[in-house]
């Protein structure tokens, strides 16, 4: 099967290879100057003035993360990374750069996407469930279990927009966590719910990892990197400056960061 959306391509094959990213640039326009009307656009156009700046966000990435593999992606904020992984997911198109997606890739970016708040809990899961590709049949096997790892079945019969926020996550990251894929893309998942429910979370991964589930995981925490990962690559200015061992990366970013750490 191979499926290309402009630059980025998905591919069935029986490489090693889970994705391949060479060259990759990725830009936005920030706008500088306001044009009120179209005699204004038109003065500022004689007068050479484009209105926008170029923010270049990522300047020339090459990596291949292989199946199996519990990749980090680091950095400060600014760097890069929820950029990359919006690429990744289709979410975004980059200027220039191929990207290769060998395998069925789930993105876990924004939690909770598709819920509509008039409707109960229990309306939600099973439309959630079949945005993910789930049958009506699918969904009554895996139903309890959603609730009970979200630890919210007396609420499965209130409508949505009753859920505090952070039960709303938690629900939503419950019914995430049943998708099917090859390639699992996290972004600070990791931080939902309190922190019982964050244990339960820290298990859910441990799995992944222990089974040899080939994820992509942003975050700040080097906790996560050093615990989950077997991979890290420490982004800065849109460039990797280091790709390698989690402890050497996580140190590398704790050392950008400033912070010392207490030798073992």
């Amino acid at each position: 099967m191979r499926r290309e959306i402009g630059t980025r391509t998905e591919i069935q094959t029986n490489s090693d290879i889970a994705i391949s990213v060479k060259g990759l640039h990725k830009s936005f326009n920030l706008p500088t100057e306001q044009a009120f009307g179209i005699k204004q656009a038109i003065f500022n156009r004689l007068r050479g003035v484009k209105g926008y700046k170029e923010q270049k966000v990522l300047k020339g990435l090459d990596f291949d993360i292989k199946k199996g593999e519990f990749v980090g992606i680091v950095g400060r904020n600014g760097s890069g990374k929820s950029t990359l992984l919006k690429i990744l997911a289709g979410v975004y198109y980059p200027q220039k750069g191929d990207i290769v997606i060998n395998g069925n890739l789930i993105p876990f970016i924004e939690l909770g996407v598709g819920f509509n708040p008039e409707l109960t809990g229990r309306e939600n899961v099973y439309m959630n469930g079949a945005l993910l590709g789930f049958s009506n049949k699918e969904m009554d096997a895996m139903y309890d279990d959603i609730w009970e790892f979200a630890e919210l079945k007396p609420f499965q019969d209130q409508k949505l927009k009753n859920y505090s926020s952070g039960m709303q996550v938690r629900l939503a990251f419950s019914i995430a966590i049943r998708a099917r894929g090859d390639i699992l893309l996290l972004d600070e998942v990791l931080a939902v719910g309190d922190a019982a429910f964050q244990q339960k979370c820290n298990e859910y991964f441990q799995s992944l990892h222990d089974k040899g589930q080939t994820v992509i995981l942003v975050t700040h925490s080097m906790e996560n990197v050093r615990r989950f990962c077997n991979r890290a690559i420490l982004l800065e200015d849109g460039k990797i400056v280091l790709d390698g061992e989690p402890d050497k990366v996580a140190s590398a970013y704790n050392k950008m960061l400033g912070i010392v750490e207490k030798t073992k």
